[in-house]
């Protein structure tokens, strides 16, 4: 489901069981990120589909990357995985207004 940043922020603030992932490369990942997510590289396959495997289907997955075309095919592979709480940050990490890590 592809969520606008307001609606991305109210609802993951609000889910006990969140996780936010940022999917895109690691020296994007170690540049800035939202804080506390978690980093699994979309442009490496095999270890994404992998590390993928290993999430909780159970928890809500809140999916970003730089602007929103990764995060997407990420939150559609995720669906066809059997993930059916998946939410895609519109606009990626360039349109985001929140607080970031460096």
């Amino acid at each position: 489901m592809n969520l606008d940043q307001s609606t991305w922020i109210s609802k993951f603030q609000s889910d006990e069981n969140a996780v936010i992932l940022d999917v895109r490369t690691p020296e994007e990942f170690e540049t800035s990120r939202i804080p506390n997510s978690k980093n699994i590289d979309f442009y490496n396959p095999q270890n994404f589909m992998q590390e993928i495997e290993k999430l909780d289907r159970d928890n809500c997955y809140y999916v970003y990357c730089r602007t929103g075309v990764r995060s997407a095919n990420s939150c559609q592979l995720m669906n066809e995985l059997g993930f059916d709480k998946v939410y895609n940050l519109l606009g990626g990490i360039v349109e985001w207004k929140g607080e970031i890590d460096k």
